[in-house]
């Protein structure tokens, strides 16, 4: 029954991530029932894991190391261009990742996520180029940071809980 219910919460995650990308892309916001969400799953499928994957501390670590990093960026950034440049939904998804990813995995989803919104940025660049035939500077431009964030996520997730169907048995 614990794996049912381990399996379940990995999959509601992916459910409430992909909800929080779509969500993202159409209105630059992130939800705190979601984000919410994903949190609280992030307790629960390691109280079923009993901790295996990473003790409280490293989680607790990863929480403030997620939030706490992409604060002070935000912070750093609004000073810099004087403006909005990274929402808090974003500050909270990362430090929600951390949770579930602990201290080490979330500079490599913060990492990864951050690539991933370079790259999405660029080629809306290029594809905003394209349609309109004008230069568009890519300082100007506004793309959220969740979907790239969440796609970072994904992608430690995968590494760090590569180990999960051992775990579970099969």
């Amino acid at each position: 029954m614990t794996s049912l219910l381990t399996i379940a919460c990995i999959l509601c995650a992916l459910i409430v991530l992909g909800i929080l990308a779509v969500i993202d892309f159409r209105t630059r916001l992130l939800p705190n029932k979601y984000v919410g969400v994903f949190f609280v799953l992030g307790i629960i499928f390691h109280a079923l894991t009993n901790f295996y994957f990473a003790d409280v501390m490293d989680l607790a670590l990863g929480l403030v190391a997620g939030g706490g990093l992409l604060l002070i960026i935000r912070q750093i950034a609004n000073r810099m261009h004087e403006r909005d440049t990274l929402g808090l939904g974003d500050v909270k998804l990362m430090g929600a990742a951390g949770l579930w990813l602990g201290l080490n995995h979330i500079f490599l989803a913060i990492s990864v996520g951050a690539s991933a919104g370079l790259i999405h940025g660029v080629a809306y660049k290029f594809y905003q180029q394209r349609k309109t035939g004008e230069h568009v500077p890519l300082a100007g431009l506004a793309i959220p940071a969740g979907p790239g964030f969440i796609a970072g996520i994904i992608v430690a997730g995968l590494i760090k809980f590569s180990t999960l169907p051992q775990f579970l048995g099969f």
